[in-house]
């Protein structure tokens, strides 16, 4: 097993912490990222247990990555991939997938899961390109690749590859602006079929009839 040195371990964290600066406008100092930023700990407990998981001590592994998950609120599973300076902004409820492959560069918010859409062995979960934003709350469901410098939106649900240099948003999520220009489609984000929207306005509709047929019999019994 290849033991990490000192130097090995200062250099990571200082990788980690300078992004973190870089993305993160309210980070104020490295003293305070390192103690307070539930995110770099989660990255960070992630990359012993994923050393551990693929030397084979997926016990140990599993072991850390469930600690992880406790004090950070984080699940990382140690069997994905994760390439340099993943920020995990705020952080609650993250997941990600045994399968899922991450790159360099990435930024996720809380809520986002990297999941995937069945039981089956192999591949199940997302590759996320380098430098791939993914909004709040979003779900990127299954083992296909987001590409480089793509944005998934707020509370999006992914079930498809999406191009790089490209903005997804929606449910199902679309593409709705490629390498700078709108991608010209039916729907979009606004204008996406919320079915909720639709019983809801469905309800209104009938509420209004009945209120309508109400006032006809209050009106003829009146003039009984």
């Amino acid at each position: 097993m290849t033991v990490m040195t000192l130097k090995d371990i200062i250099e990571t964290v200082n990788s980690e912490v300078s992004y973190i600066k870089e993305r993160d406008p309210a980070a104020r100092s490295t003293f305070e990222i390192i103690l307070t930023y539930s995110g770099l700990h989660a990255v960070l407990m992630y990359r012993l247990a994923h050393r551990l998981y693929i030397n084979q001590y997926k016990t140990a592994a599993r072991t850390i990555s469930q600690l992880a998950k406790f004090i950070t609120g984080i699940e990382i599973h140690p069997g994905a991939k994760i390439g340099k300076r993943l920020f995990i902004d705020h952080g609650a409820g993250v997941v990600i997938g045994e399968t899922a492959e991450i790159g360099d560069d990435c930024l996720l918010y809380q809520g986002v899961t990297l999941g995937g859409t069945g039981k089956g062995k192999g591949k199940r979960h997302p590759t996320l390109g380098n430098n791939v934003m993914v909004g709040c709350g979003a779900k990127v469901l299954g083992p296909f690749t987001v590409g480089d410098n793509s944005k998934i939106a707020a509370n999006a649900v992914v079930l498809d590859a999406v191009p790089p240099n490209s903005t997804a948003v929606g449910v199902p999520a679309r593409v709705v602006r490629q390498n700078g220009v709108r991608v010209s489609q039916d729907l979009d984000q606004v204008h996406i079929p919320d079915p909720v929207s639709q019983e809801l306005c469905r309800q209104r509709a009938r509420i209004e009839e009945l209120e309508k047929k109400l006032k006809e019999l209050e009106s003829t019994r009146s003039e009984d």
